[in-house]
């Protein structure tokens, strides 16, 4: 998987670009996770806004609700949840696609008319997960926070001028990067590993749908290791708001 991923950014500046099947992509992994990945998002944002609510309500602190909404959504649910949509729901398809396509030798046929595969087929769909991955993520953030404020000010009654004020309180900028350094490299590791496993199939439709679950079994695993990787890296490097 890693010569793959490797492969693919080594012929990123190879002519011809496929430009074509990029924006194809681009528009399919969008199309496919953006409702979904919203209906999480707002339900989400509700469920954190009822814990962290009835907590800090016995200690008369529900002004301060947003910042730790912001927190739990900016930082660790939008990126996460974006992944495993794209994993899901984009990564099988990209998986079955290129699968089928092995079982068909059609693989093969572009290897023989001196086409690489990995430029024409892995390369686009790699950089459009990971750039659906970032532009989700600002999506899902969002729409977490919609559901947050939402059930924050008709349940618990916290008014609106209060969440929003209390955003900046344990945020901060770095916050939102690497919510979106993460988005981009979960995006990137579900795009390679749907590729690889899509790209070495083989058994035949069997092959495909056993390489469609593998590859989204082993980004999940992939994507909370990376996860926990990169959140202890962030907590060692930048200092936190106290």
């Amino acid at each position: 998987m890693a010569a793959v991923a490797l492969e693919a950014m080594r012929r990123l500046f190879s002519r011809p670009w496929p430009f074509s099947e990029f924006i194809e992509q681009c528009w399919f992994i969008a199309k496919v996770t953006t409702l979904p990945v919203i209906l999480i998002s707002i339900p989400f944002g509700m469920v954190i806004a009822l814990q962290v609510g009835a907590l800090i309500r016995q200690l008369g602190a529900q002004a301060h609700l947003g910042s730790a909404l912001v927190l739990a959504v900016v930082r660790e649910q939008a990126p996460v949840a974006t992944a495993l949509l794209i994993a899901g729901a984009g990564g099988s398809a990209m998986c079955a696609d290129l699968g089928a396509r092995r079982i068909r030798d059609e693989i093969s046929a572009m290897e023989v008319m001196a086409v690489n595969p990995i430029q024409r087929l892995v390369l686009p769909r790699i950089l459009a997960a990971t750039l659906i991955g970032v532009l989700l993520d600002a999506v899902v953030s969002a729409a977490g926070l919609a559901g947050g404020w939402f059930f924050a000010t008709k349940v618990i009654h916290v008014t609106s001028s209060s969440f929003f004020a209390s955003f900046n309180e344990l945020s901060q900028v770095p916050d939102l990067l690497m919510a979106l350094a993460k988005a981009a490299i979960f995006g990137f590791i579900a795009g390679t590993v749907a590729c690889y496993k899509g790209l070495y199939a083989k058994g035949g439709p069997k092959g495909v749908g056993d390489a469609v679950n593998q590859a989204v079994v082993i980004t999940f695993i992939l994507l909370f290791f990376v996860n926990f990787v990169l959140t202890a890296v962030y907590f060692n490097f930048i200092p936190q708001k106290v």
